[in-house]
């Protein structure tokens, strides 16, 4: 049986790492296939009565250490150069008000039509109003470097200011002016230990000389990861602040005592680090929608309960996110596309506690717009493929 499951495993990686590969020809998000793939796998074992224990609680262990690991990667990709930051004001706008805007009307809408709290209603709604990095950056990566840095940034972004609405929300049973200000202090608290932490990982990834080195500052990240969420304070902003150092170490040689990390070397160590986050990301990132497409039943895909919300919201999703490239003076193709729900959606939407569910938003919801988000980036980008093949740009 053991040697069945590795051997199964590993064919299922193998096709994963195909996925990846063929996603730039085929412009079929690799979420697809993952979906498709693991629920394909569901159907083949219940055919052949195959006795498999019940995955779902492995789900938000490993979608967390995936989300952390995809901003990582991402955030060590960024450039703090000067000429990036109207990008990143655009990245900024498009990521907060729409995530803020679907948030609150979606929360008002279960509110209304699933008779639970305003508030209980916004918990539910945040995380479908968050952009899914794991899904938008790999459908970004063979973008020119300007499109793929927008959509990093917007990705963490909503990341992070979603994780941040969706602790606000649901770990305080009144909101209240005090409220407010322990939340600021929460994340001035989270930035402290976020520069303490960046500066100690750095320092030992340049003076750590024996052979296992980046494994034990995969292993602190983690920790601190962890530690930081569980004192409930916004644990992605260390993620990001991390990787944003570690990639423009160059850019910030004007900081005091930053010759101390002896950049130059540490540059090259940097690089090394990178390729095994990316490499350690494709395994998590594939494991995690290799189990959630396990975990989908037919039932709910084909949901005619839900489906009519899906639809509404993910029309709403791009339309809004049209509106918004207009404001910002940006066209809408091919970024406009990029808007999925996945991996942070799911995670979120584990994490929302019993007392405030709501029966609208339930898996079958989820699962569809997870879907339909996805559908639309492949038809986008193929669209967007030809219209540019006929016109040469």
């Amino acid at each position: 049986m053991t040697t069945s499951v590795v051997i199964t495993v590993c064919l299922l990686l193998l096709l994963a790492y195909v996925f990846d590969i063929s996603s730039a020809k085929t412009k079929i998000p690799t979420i697809v296939l993952l979906l498709l793939l693991g629920w394909l796998v569901k159907l083949l074992t219940d055919l052949l009565q195959l006795d498999i224990p019940n995955l779902d609680s492995i789900l938000p262990a490993l979608g967390t250490i995936g989300l952390l690991m995809i901003v990582l990667e991402g955030s060590l990709e960024l450039e703090l150069k000067k000429e990036n930051l109207p990008l990143v004001k655009k990245a900024t706008i498009i990521a907060i008000i729409p995530m803020l805007t679907i948030s609150f009307g979606l929360g008002y809408a279960f509110h209304y039509f699933g008779n639970v709290p305003y508030k209980n209603g916004i918990a539910n709604a945040v995380p479908i109003a968050v952009i899914s990095g794991a899904v938008a950056i790999s459908s970004a990566k063979n973008f020119g470097h300007s499109l793929k840095e927008f959509i990093t940034y917007e990705c963490s972004l909503s990341d992070i200011f979603g994780v941040l609405l969706f602790n606000f929300i649901t770990l305080h049973e009144t909101i209240e002016f005090i409220t407010f200000g322990t939340f600021f202090l929460q994340i001035i608290e989270v930035v402290v230990i976020s520069l303490v932490g960046t500066v100690g990982l750095a320092f030992l990834l340049g003076k750590i000389t024996h052979r296992i080195k980046f494994a034990p500052i995969i292993i602190l990240t983690i920790l601190i990861y962890f530690i930081t969420k569980a004192l409930h304070l916004p644990a992605l902003v260390f993620i990001l602040l991390f990787g944003i150092f570690l990639g423009n170490l160059d850019e910030l040689k004007f900081l005091p005592q930053i010759h101390k990390l002896r950049p130059d070397i540490l540059n090259v160590e940097v690089k090394k680090f990178k390729e095994l986050i990316s490499e350690f990301t494709f395994l998590i990132r594939s494991l995690f929608f290799l189990l959630f497409g396990y975990s989908i039943k037919t039932s709910d895909l084909l949901n005619q309960n839900t489906i009519v919300w899906a639809v509404a919201i993910t029309a709403s999703i791009f339309i809004i996110r049209a509106i918004m490239f207009k404001i910002v003076k940006m066209p809408f193709r091919p970024l406009g596309y990029i808007s999925p729900r996945g991996l942070i959606t799911i995670l979120l939407f584990l994490s929302v506690p019993a007392s405030q569910s709501c029966a609208l938003a339930n898996k079958s919801l989820i699962v569809q717009i997870v879907v339909m988000t996805a559908l639309v980036i492949m038809f986008g980008l193929m669209i967007t493929s030809k219209k540019r093949t006929l016109t040469n740009y």
